[in-house]
């Protein structure tokens, strides 16, 4: 099969099993049917899906994502005052490291709204159907929601990483709170501990909770790096860490910070 093949295959089986969507036309130009393939994987419930689905998705979504090229860890720039820490500014799903950090709700299934412009729809759509489907087997067996600041890992599938680490930032409301920066710390040291409990030699952080849970960037970054460098220097870890940035805003803040 051709990528337009395996598209239009894909497309047609999330048609059929979807009574809602059933009826939709399937564009002709190709912009729009990646947009609607996306939009029906956003939507699907994690429900079982068959192997044939499962590998021609595979094949499509990683000569996808290689076509847009990865990015090593190798090839950043060091800080000056830890060659452990980096910054990379751009799609966190570019990185070719052992972990990458998605910042999720606590639900963990990943963002249901086709084709909205957060990191956890993102890291989903790129990573794939199985990742919803690993994650909803992760919860079933917890029995409640991912308390904030708490972590799983998960394979990423699709994704040029290894695994996809999902934790949960708190919501700012109102002020800031002591409380929020706490728990903004426990996310940092979650992710980071169980990175090294899974053998894991590089991380790459997304700047959480600074979207739609509106906790201030100034902040967040400061929190950010004094939580990996107390980590790093209580555990002795050589762990690679990236703080991948994909604003200016906080590219200048990194910046400062690590300078």
């Amino acid at each position: 099969m051709t990528q337009d093949e395996k598209r239009l295959w894909l497309i047609k089986y999330l048609l059929e099993e979807n009574v809602y969507y059933g009826n939709d036309q399937i564009p002709d130009e190709i912009s729009e049917q990646k947009d609607m393939l996306r939009a029906l994987m956003n939507v699907r419930m994690p429900m079982p899906v068959s192997e044939e689905f499962l590998d021609i998705q595979d094949s499509y979504l990683q000569i996808e994502n290689a076509s847009i090229g990865y990015v090593s860890v190798e090839d950043m720039m060091s800080c000056k005052k830890d060659d452990r820490i980096c910054i990379w500014q751009g799609d966190i799903t570019r990185l070719s490291v052992d972990a990458i950090v998605n910042a999720a709700n606590s639900q963990m299934l990943g963002c249901f709204r086709p084709l909205h412009s957060c990191i956890d729809n993102i890291i989903h759509s790129k990573a794939g159907v199985e990742l919803r489907l690993k994650m909803n087997e992760i919860m079933e067996a917890q029995g409640h929601e991912e308390p904030t600041g708490k972590a799983k890992i998960t394979p990423a599938y699709n994704l040029p990483s290894k695994y996809v680490i999902h934790t949960v930032g708190p919501i700012v409301q109102g002020p800031l709170t002591k409380k929020n920066e706490e728990l903004l710390a426990s996310c940092y040291r979650s992710c980071l501990d169980i990175a090294e409990e899974n053998g894991v030699k590089s991380i790459a952080f997304c700047c959480i909770s600074t979207g739609v849970f509106m906790f201030p960037n100034q902040r967040a970054a400061e929190i950010a790096v004094e939580t990996v460098r107390r980590w790093l220097a209580d555990t002795g870890s050589q762990m690679k860490v990236v703080f991948n940035v994909y604003k200016n805003l906080d590219l200048d803040i990194y910046s400062e910070l690590l300078q």
